[in-house]
């Protein structure tokens, strides 16, 4: 029977290099998107991409999107967590319809599209893979919602992967740093959708902040690592005999960096972002 692997944010980034990756090692691979122009694009990528349509955000779409994937007969291998969002912003001012988007994609999306898909996954000993962040580790001024979210979905794998080893339903969590990707161009984009939401105190009292991210975005853009590496990590973690739990890939240090003292961790972030 042939193995089937869902990857949820599969339009661009990571997810759209891991469907085609995964379409060359041979998986029937249904790719996640929301848009039917997206769907058109990725059909026409490769045979063994199917473009599946699901807002990871909508019960209804993500239970439509499980019917669809156990109607097409294959045994369901794995599905990737990869559809995110980074909403940034200082929290004092931040509109907390903005972190409730934030947890809505980045965390409960990813747990409501697990529920979906965990009964296929039950039934072939499937394999369940996260696409958290280096920020899942580490958090730094305005950034704080990104963060808050990829803390939160590093502690939900880690039970998830507890109460799934029973059922021979294997978790594992990969941890990139910075990647070349189009969510850098997103966030560029977006600066103008950011100033209306703050507001003008925020922008008097963090606008030098706001800028200082941009250009600090800017240049760890053109130092990002390529999407090839954060790939390569998912399909180990979907194939290999004994996967990792946790893949920090690009982004070995966090795992230090977090353990030291807070106002070193302060220092160190305020450092890396430019901030005074």
């Amino acid at each position: 029977m042939t193995r089937a692997v869902v990857v949820t944010g599969a339009s661009s980034g990571i997810g759209l290099a891991t469907a085609e990756l995964l379409a060359r090692e041979d998986f029937t691979v249904y790719a996640g998107v929301r848009s039917g122009a997206d769907a058109a694009r990725l059909g026409a990528l490769h045979p063994s991409i199917r473009p599946l349509t699901i807002d990871v955000t909508d019960r209804a779409s993500i239970d439509a999107a499980a019917a669809s994937v156990a109607a097409g007969g294959e045994a369901l291998h794995g599905l990737v967590n990869n559809a995110g969002i980074a909403v940034a912003g200082p929290l004092e001012f931040l509109p907390l319809d903005e972190l409730r988007r934030q947890f809505e994609v980045n965390v409960f999306g990813a747990i409501a599209t697990s529920q979906a898909f965990l009964p296929q996954l039950r039934e072939h000993h499937g394999r369940i893979v996260f696409v958290g962040s280096v920020s899942g580790r580490i958090a730094v001024p305005m950034l704080g919602p990104y963060a808050g979210s990829k803390f939160a979905l590093r502690a939900l794998t880690d039970a998830l992967r507890m109460e799934l080893a029973p059922a021979g339903v294997f978790v594992a969590l990969v941890e990139p740093g910075d990647v070349k990707t189009p969510i850098w161009k997103k966030g560029q984009d977006s600066r103008e959708q950011v100033a209306r939401a703050l507001g003008p105190q925020a922008l008097y009292l963090y606008g030098d902040a706001l800028r200082r991210l941009y250009r600090g975005t800017q240049a760890a853009e053109r130092n990002a690592m390529p999407v090839e590496r954060v790939t390569v990590a998912i399909l180990h973690a979907l194939t290999a005999r004994r996967p990792r739990t946790n893949y920090l890939v690009g982004s070995k240090m966090a795992n230090l960096v977090a353990t030291l003292p807070a106002r070193t961790r302060d220092r160190l972030a305020f450092k890396v972002r430019h901030l005074p």
